[in-house]
């Protein structure tokens, strides 16, 4: 009884900052409501691609909807006033450990809720507005060496700290898109607080490997002063130990022991011994992979951060007769920008004046130009963007061919498709992977059991008959040996490389879990409708009855349709009059009506005509099919047709077939994805189950379950969880977001320009193409791969190093081999930027290449 009083209930999102259903607020807000009186359970409902809903199962007997409305606005504008989002970035990268020990601090800090810095150097914090404002953060970050984000930024940023929190968000977009502007000259100049910018680490480690060669080559002539070798090994020590005894001291403050502690005490050591010159090469390579770790985290961070500089910053506003150059964060919806040939467009919007080809690879990744055309409507297409056709509508950022055209603003440039690729992505970098959790969890287990065994080593001279300093020279061996320096940057460089590779390809990946994910699973299920097939119906076979020509059949169904509102009106008239001859048109229908759920009568030459499904025919008096056109009737429906028959006055004219075409890249594609691993290709319909195995034999699934309603596609997309483990989930990102958020991977094809696809997505393709998809899961498995050759590799290395140096390998052996994998990881990760795809995407990437080099050659 209790289940049947329960009532459900629906409500919009009370949180204005937030529209992602996976973001830490919606989980505090339903924490807060759940377990009130009345309220049995609270969820969020994503279906049909609306803004997220709040859903709540209450008893009437104990709460009424009035009071469930109240309470929910309340604990939302309390939500609101208490919490805001803070996304900054600093000027150059950072490297793991660093940016580890900085989202600890974040988090210590009394207000904080949440805090993520990435190796990029983005930094994630939700925290208190009453307890820390936005300002404490930024002199924070200011205070360890960091700038946050531009003065104009922090300006910009002042209202939620005025008691205006609704200002936090609504500058988000902007903070970013600026800031990707200004960060990477702001790194320039003093990347890692040095005289020489952002190379004086790797200046610095030369200078300490050119005095160790310069040590060890007067030491072996012995032409100088024994002074000589040592104080050139005491220069190798200044310069390769300066980053590392800074970080190792903030690590002592903050009561840390870091591979930066390590070392250093292991230098320190080395010296005390008289080993000055395996110090002096310890430092030297430790100093050098540190400098290379920083490189690497740049390279990655500036293949991001190029998208947020494709965007002209300036615009060509029409005002009449006359065109005025304004700043592209003037423009606003519905403005006419003018513009011109092989320039790049500044603004998302819709094309009302001139015809030209657009190079999208920028940010759908497309091989080839687009054709674009005038809308009819400007203003009713900005209105309804999203689905507005692909050959009228415009990104930011993308690059004009030869001709001049008009473009209707449909965007503010804070929230062009562009802009919010470069938000997401600046969030996804924050996010750890995985892997990276596990060994972020190894290292703070397993340093702490080095230092604990170092310390046993050094009183081995109590045991066995050696003298201490062979005790000590063994435990600094063994300290050198066991640091995990290649572990910790092994899975962020590879994330981050994997990461920028796709978005240069127009693939959008959230972050090293949803990369690590599609990378290791081997079933993908697919949404038939705008993803495997093209979406609209295409008149694809006309069957004359006997002794009826196809163009008198064909000139009727076009006669009758062009008048028809039917969703299948448009497809036979355009199907019909490509067939015709250019004569056929002298047939005129009158008196055209629908006929619900059965198809359209009119009058034709003074004869009713039904052109309709088969089963009305059944339905009217004498008027059942003949055997042979009921017979290629069923033949039509068993390949997967939607038929109609069409009689006019006494005679039947014959059957037409309409289908929704499969895309004719969908074959090669499957094939494709089978050759990367993927077992399992299963499509979801709500089609019939005819239709659908129709479709799934053309382009080679394994599997097809039609019938399905949206509801049922969350069944099933679990069911294939349970029996298989992962699986993705293909989709447009509207109607599939809740089958896509059940998946463990949900991808959204023709996310441009698609607000929902690209909330709904952990993965968004931005072009309509469904051969980015190959490319997708073949960057994630190579991703994986690089993933777990580091994790060997650093493990590995370690674990050899480990019982060979308490067996008497000296400390420039080991310093060789463990400063060798730093290095060998880091470039093993930076090969993912080179990543061409495979077979079938190849021509797809070189083209894109190409056209990268064109935009370049255009904006120089």
């Amino acid at each position: 009884m209790e289940e049947l009083n329960r009532v459900r209930l629906e409500l919009p999102l009370v949180l204005p900052e937030v529209d992602d259903p996976r973001d830490p607020c919606i989980g505090r807000l339903i924490g807060l409501l759940q377990g009130r009186p009345g309220v049995e359970r609270v969820h969020v409902k994503t279906s049909k691609g609306e803004a997220p809903l709040l859903c709540l199962h209450y008893d009437p007997a104990v709460i009424t909807v009035g009071r469930v409305r109240e309470l929910v606005s309340a604990v939302g504008a309390q939500l609101t006033e208490k919490v805001a989002h803070y996304l900054g970035c600093t000027p150059s990268p950072l490297h793991a450990r660093e940016a580890r020990l900085f989202a600890e601090r974040l988090r210590q800090v009394p207000g904080v809720m949440e805090a993520e810095v990435s190796p990029s150097g983005r930094i994630r914090v939700e925290y208190e507005r009453g307890s820390v404002s936005q300002t404490q953060l930024e002199d924070l970050v200011g205070r360890v060496g960091k700038e946050a984000v531009p003065v104009e930024a922090a300006k910009a940023a002042s209202g939620p700290d005025r008691g205006h929190p609704e200002h936090d968000h609504a500058d988000h977009d902007e903070h970013e898109h600026k800031h990707g502007k200004e960060d990477a000259h702001a790194g320039h100049e003093h990347g890692h607080g040095g005289i020489f910018g952002e190379h004086t680490e790797l200046i610095f480690a030369l200078a300490a490997g050119a005095f160790v060669l310069a040590g060890w080559l007067v030491e072996r002539s012995s032409a100088t002063s024994g002074w000589v070798p040592t104080a050139l090994f005491v220069g190798a020590y200044l310069c390769g130990g300066f980053f590392t005894a800074k970080e190792a001291i903030e690590n002592i403050l903050a009561r840390r022991f870091e591979i930066d502690t390590l070392m250093l005490v292991a230098a320190v050591g080395a010296a005390a011994l008289g080993k000055w010159a395996e110090g002096g090469l310890l430092l030297f390579l430790f100093s050098l992979g540190h400098s290379l770790e920083h490189f690497a985290m740049g390279r990655a961070r500036r293949a991001i951060e190029a998208l947020a500089k494709l965007a002209p910053e300036t615009a060509l506003l029409k005002k009449g007769d006359t065109t005025e150059e304004v700043p592209v964060q003037n423009l606003q919806p519905g403005d006419i920008v003018l513009v011109k040939p092989n320039e790049r467009l500044p603004a998302d919007g819709v094309v009302v004046k001139g015809t030209s080809s657009v190079n999208q690879a920028p940010v759908t990744g497309e091989s080839v130009p687009v054709d674009k055309s005038p809308v009819e409507d400007g203003k009713a297409a900005i209105a309804a963007f999203d689905r507005v056709k692909a050959n009228n509508r415009v990104f930011a950022g993308t690059i004009n061919g030869a001709g001049a055209m008009d473009v209707m603003v449909a965007r503010l440039a804070s929230q062009s498709t562009m802009a919010r690729v470069v938000q997401m992505v600046a969030e996804a970098e924050a996010q750890r992977s995985p892997t990276q959790q596990f060994t972020d969890k190894f290292e703070r287990i397993f340093v702490p059991v080095i230092l604990g065994l170092v310390a046993l080593l050094m009183l081995a001279f109590l045991v066995i008959d050696e003298s201490f300093s062979d005790s000590f020279y063994r435990a600094m061996a063994v300290l050198v040996a066991a640091s995990p320096c290649a572990l910790a940057i092994s899975v962020p460089s590879a994330v981050l490389s994997g990461v920028a590779r796709a978005g240069r390809s127009g693939v959008l990946v959230k972050g090293g879990g949803p990369l690590e994910n599609l990378g290791s699973l081997n079933s993908i299920a697919f949404d038939k409708t705008g993803t495997l097939t093209e979406g609209r119906p295409k008149l694809t076979d006309v069957l004359p009855a006997p002794g009826v020509g196809e163009s008198e059949l064909l000139a009727v169904v076009v006669a009758v349709e062009s008048h028809s509102d039917h969703p299948l009106a448009s497809a036979l008239v355009e199907g019909g009059r490509a067939r015709l001859s250019a004569d056929a048109g002298s047939v005129r229908a009158e008196d055209v009506r629908g006929l619900t759920g059965r198809g359209v009568q009119a009058s034709v030459d003074g004869e009713t005509t039904y052109i309709a499904k088969p089963v009305l025919f059944d339905e009217l008096d004498g008027m059942r099919l003949p055997v042979e056109l009921s017979q290629a009737n069923d033949k039509l429906v068993q390949s997967g047709r939607t038929t109609m028959v069409v009689r006019k006055g006494s005679r039947f004219l014959g059957v037409i077939g309409v289908m929704d075409t499969p895309r004719p890249a969908a074959p090669a594609v499957m094939k494709q994805l089978r050759e990367l691993g993927i077992e399992r290709l299963v499509m979801l319909s709500g089609d019939n189950q005819q239709v659908a195995d129709a479709v799934a034999r053309t382009v080679g699934l394994t599997e097809a379950k039609g019938d399905l309603m949206p509801e049922q596609k969350v069944e099933t997309v679990k069911s294939l969880r349970e029996r298989h483990g992962k699986v993705a989930m293909v989709g447009d990102g509207v109607n599939d977001a809740p089958a896509m958020a059940n998946a463990t991977v949900g991808i959204a094809m023709g996310a441009a320009g698609s607000d929902v696809a690209l909330e709904a997505a952990d993965v968004a393709l931005m072009s309509d193409d469904l051969s980015q998809l190959p490319f997708a899961v073949g960057l994630s498995r190579s991703t994986r791969r690089v993933i777990k050759q580091n994790l060997w590799v650093s493990l590995g290395v370690v674990a050899v190093l480990i019982p060979a140096t308490i067996f008497g390998l000296n400390i420039g052996t080991a310093v060789l081999f463990h400063e060798g994998s730093t290095l060998l990881v880091v470039i093993n990760a930076l090969r993912l930027l080179a990543y061409s795809g495979t077979a079938g995407s190849d021509q797809s990437l070189a083209s894109s290449k190409n056209q990268g080099a064109d935009a370049a050659e255009v904006s120089s």
